[in-house]
């Protein structure tokens, strides 16, 4: 058995050099089959889709005080679908809820984003919010994502 790490042997090394990859690919395994029996979702994109999914999610980010991201990208979705007429009391709305710097859900978009939704909320068009929603879309699916699929949230879910 191995003692120290100043005094392992090079087989000892090696031998759990080995077991570290032989776990990972294991653990990897485990999570694709998860993901093709529909339990897990495999990405945020599927995960949205699934109601159930969606509220752990939610409860998730609700327990990390970062409701806000999902809240904005969800209004999107609803703008984008909305009709026109309604666009600019909605446009209005997003703005005041997720993008001023006041905001009570504030996002975290950068200053070039934020400026560019501050010229077009007076002329609102269905793709007004599609670059901040995705730059807010990635932000959860690279950060909040994982954390979702490692946490207590998502095996609950699941």
């Amino acid at each position: 058995m191995c003692k120290g790490l100043s005094s392992l042997p090079s087989s000892c090394l090696e031998r759990a050099k080995d077991l570290r990859v032989k776990l990972s690919h294991l653990t990897e395994t485990h999570h694709k089959l998860k993901s093709q029996d529909g339990r897990v979702p495999h990405d945020l994109e599927t995960l949205l889709k699934n109601r159930s999914a969606l509220q752990a999610f939610r409860g998730f980010l609700r327990s990390e005080f970062s409701e806000e991201n999902l809240e904005f990208w969800l209004a999107c979705q609803e703008y984008r679908v909305s009709p026109s007429n309604v666009q600019k009391i909605k446009s209005s709305s997003i703005y005041n809820q997720f993008i001023n710097p006041d905001a009570p859900q504030e996002v975290n978009l950068d200053a070039e984003t934020r400026e560019a939704l501050l010229g077009v909320t007076d002329s609102p068009c269905a793709d007004t919010f599609d670059e901040a929603q995705q730059r807010i879309y990635n932000l959860m699916a690279k950060d909040s994502f994982p954390r979702f699929l490692r946490s207590n949230h998502a095996i609950k879910a699941y």
